[in-house]
C-alpha cells in the first residue's frame, strides 16, 4: 500500500515539474508579449482585458529582444502613428491598420532617403512638381544675404490682347474657331456672319457704283463714302473687289483675325445671333508674358519701374530675366502687399497664362550688415520645436537637411549663425515639400519616439 502511494506521489512531482518548464508567454523563444489599446497606446498591461481610459478590448503586441532584433543593414518597417511596431516586411499596423513604413536604418533603395543626414534624392518629375528652386548663398560679400523671393503667377500681356466683337447684328453662320488655346495667324477667317444691315449697304455700295460709272460727278463720291461705311463694318478692301466683280450682294460675310494670337476667350456658338458690339472672340499674343508677384510696401523701393530681375517659373528648367513695367500705387483689397508686374520674352510660348512663377529681389545692403553673415529666405527654414534647418542641393535632384543656427531676423529673411558655409546651395522655393517627403521616407520616427503620451 505504502508503495503504491508514494507511485502516485512521484506521478504528480513529474507533472509539475513538466508544467514549470513551458514557456510563461507565447510566442518563439525571446519574444515578450504585452497589452495595449489601439486608441491609447501608452497602456500596457500584462494580461489581456479592457482599456481603462475608454473601455476597448487590449490586443497582444509581441517585442523582441534588443539581442534580438535585426541589425541595421536588415529591411525594417514600423507604424508612423506607433513606432513600437517593428515588422521585417511590409504591412498593416496591429493597433490602427496604417501601412507601415520602412524605418530610419533600414537599407533604402535608389531615390529615396535615409537616416544619419543622407540625401533625398528625387525625380525629375517631383522637382519640377513640387516648384524646388535652390540659390548659391554667400560666394561673395555682395551675395552674403539671400535674395527675397516673391510669389506670383503668369498672366497674359493686355498691352498684346485685342477682343474681336461683332460690327453689326446679325446671325452667326459659321464659327471657324471651336475651342480657346487655339492658336491664330493675322489673316485667318474666324467666322461668318448673315446680316441684313451688311446686304443693305452691299446693295447701295453696287448702285453708286454703277451710277459712278454711268455719270461720275458726285456720285463717284457717293460711291466712295459708301465703300467707306462697309469698311468701318469691318469688310476688306478684296472683298468690296469681289462684290463688285460679282454685281450683286452677298448675304454672309467672313470676318478674319486681326492679329496672330492664341484665343484666350471663346464667347459665341455657330447659329448664335449677336448685336452690334457683342464680344465673340479675345486673342492674346504670347511673344510676352506679366508675371503678376505680391509685393510688401517696404519692398517697393527696391525694385522701381524699369529694374531688371530674375524670374523661376514652376516647370522650367533654368531662369529668365525681366523688367519692371509696373507697381500698383495701391494695396490689394485688405491686404497689406501690392502689385509688381515684370515682363518677360516668351519665345515659341512656352510660358502659359497661369503657372506659379518666383520673383528673387536682390537683398539690400546696409550700414549693419556684416561680410560674415548669411542670410536666407524666410520660406527656406523649417521649423522644427527649437530646431531649424535647411535643405541644401549636394547634386542634380539631390538634397540634404542641415541643422542650422539662427539671428533675429525680418519678414523677408534670417541670418544664419552657424551651421552653413558660404557658397552653399540652399533651397529656396519647396522646402517644405521636401520635408515633407522627407518625414514621409523616415515613417516620422523621430518625432514619434520623442512624444510624451
Amino acid at each position: 500500500m505504502a508503495g503504491r502511494w508514494l507511485l502516485v506521489l512521484l506521478v504528480v512531482l513529474s507533472s509539475a515539474a513538466c508544467q514549470q518548464t513551458k514557456p510563461t508567454n507565447p510566442g518563439a523563444v525571446g519574444e515578450k508579449v504585452y497589452y495595449t489599446c489601439s486608441m491609447h497606446p501608452q497602456v500596457h498591461a500584462d494580461a489581456p482585458g479592457q482599456c481603462p481610459i475608454c473601455g476597448m478590448d487590449l490586443i497582444a503586441i509581441k517585442t523582441v529582444p534588443a539581442a534580438q532584433k535585426p541589425a541595421a543593414s536588415a529591411a525594417g518597417y514600423t507604424c508612423p502613428m506607433h513606432p513600437q511596431v517593428h515588422q521585417s516586411k511590409p504591412g498593416l499596423c496591429p493597433i490602427c491598420g496604417m501601412n507601415l513604413v520602412k524605418q530610419a536604418g533600414s537599407p533604402t533603395p535608389a531615390g529615396s532617403a535615409v537616416a544619419g543626414g543622407a540625401d533625398l534624392k528625387l525625380s525629375a518629375q517631383q522637382v519640377t512638381l513640387g516648384n524646388i528652386h535652390a540659390q548659391v548663398i554667400g560666394t561673395s560679400p555682395s551675395e552674403q544675404t539671400a535674395p527675397t523671393v516673391l510669389t506670383g503667377t503668369v498672366t497674359a500681356d493686355a498691352l498684346q490682347t485685342e477682343s474681336v466683337s461683332s460690327r453689326v447684328a446679325g446671325r452667326i453662320e459659321h464659327l471657324f474657331v471651336r475651342q480657346t488655346g487655339q492658336l491664330l495667324q493675322r489673316g485667318a477667317p474666324l467666322f461668318s456672319v448673315y446680316s441684313e444691315q451688311l446686304q443693305a449697304l452691299q446693295q447701295e455700295y453696287l448702285l453708286a457704283q454703277a451710277q459712278s460709272r454711268e455719270q461720275g460727278g458726285p456720285y463717284r463720291q457717293f460711291a466712295e463714302a459708301t465703300g467707306q461705311k462697309l469698311r468701318l463694318l469691318g469688310v476688306t478692301t478684296g472683298q468690296l473687289q469681289q462684290l463688285a466683280a460679282r454685281g450683286r450682294p452677298n448675304p454672309v460675310v467672313t470676318y478674319y483675325s486681326p492679329t496672330t494670337g492664341t484665343v484666350q476667350t471663346l464667347d459665341v456658338v455657330q447659329g448664335q445671333y449677336v448685336a452690334e458690339g457683342t464680344p465673340l472672340v479675345t486673342l492674346t499674343n504670347l511673344a510676352t508674358v506679366w508675371v503678376e508677384a505680391q509685393l510688401y510696401p517696404a519692398d517697393v523701393a527696391r525694385l522701381p519701374v524699369g529694374t531688371t530681375v530674375t524670374v523661376q517659373v514652376a516647370g522650367e528648367p533654368a531662369s529668365r530675366r525681366g523688367k519692371v513695367v509696373f507697381i500698383s500705387p495701391e494695396l490689394s483689397g485688405g491686404s497689406q502687399v501690392t502689385l509688381a508686374r515684370i515682363q518677360l520674352s516668351n519665345p515659341g510660348g512656352r510660358l502659359q497664362p497661369g503657372a506659379q512663377a518666383n520673383v528673387l529681389l536682390d537683398a539690400p545692403t546696409t550700414a549693419t550688415t556684416t561680410q560674415t553673415t548669411l542670410r536666407v529666405p524666410v520660406e527656406a527654414l523649417i521649423r522644427d520645436g527649437d530646431a531649424s534647418y535647411l535643405w541644401t542641393q549636394t547634386g542634380e535632384r539631390q538634397y540634404r537637411r542641415v541643422k542650422v543656427s539662427t539671428g533675429e531676423g525680418s519678414a523677408s529673411s534670417v541670418p544664419i549663425t552657424a551651421g552653413l558655409l558660404a557658397g552653399a546651395k540652399v533651397v529656396v522655393s519647396g522646402a517644405y515639400l521636401l520635408q515633407s517627403e522627407y518625414s514621409l521616407r523616415q515613417g516620422a520616427t523621430d518625432s514619434m519616439n520623442g512624444m510624451s503620451m
